[in-house]
């Protein structure tokens, strides 16, 4: 997954849950910047270099986690404020369009205490259209 948000929105937080949660579907890519590219129709991450293997805790500094040196993004996830995240989103609103690669997308409100658990229900469960 893709983790978009505003500086100080909880992007880094999120993924720690998730890595936190011991899934081995869920692997750190990169921190705070991610190198997109587009192949055959999917769209693939990695991390910049400098940054490979590092996540950011507030308040505690920079982590060393081990980390996927690429890896297929299949659900992108927007960290907004919770007037902007609707309860049962459209289908239009439900997809994004990245590098020409139409994405699955979710609106996660900012704060909020069980996002990781949404995510993964997002991962395993795709939504059903409304």
């Amino acid at each position: 997954m893709l983790v978009r948000g505003q500086s100080g929105s909880g992007k880094s937080s999120l993924v720690l849950a998730l890595l936190i949660a011991g899934r081995d579907d869920c692997r750190l890519i990169a921190d705070d910047r991610v190198v997109l590219a587009a192949e055959a129709g999917r769209l693939f991450a990695s991390p910049p270099e400098p940054l490979a293997g590092l996540i950011e805790v507030r308040g505690q500094g920079i982590l060393r986690q081990p980390y996927l040196s690429s890896a297929e993004i299949g659900l992108v996830v927007d960290l907004q404020p919770v007037e902007l995240c609707s309860r049962l989103p459209s289908a239009a609103a439900a997809e994004i369009e990245i590098e020409g690669v139409r994405l699955r997308r979710m609106a996660l409100p900012i704060g909020q205490a069980d996002g990781w658990v949404r995510v993964l229900a997002a991962i395993r469960f795709p939504a059903v259209p409304v």
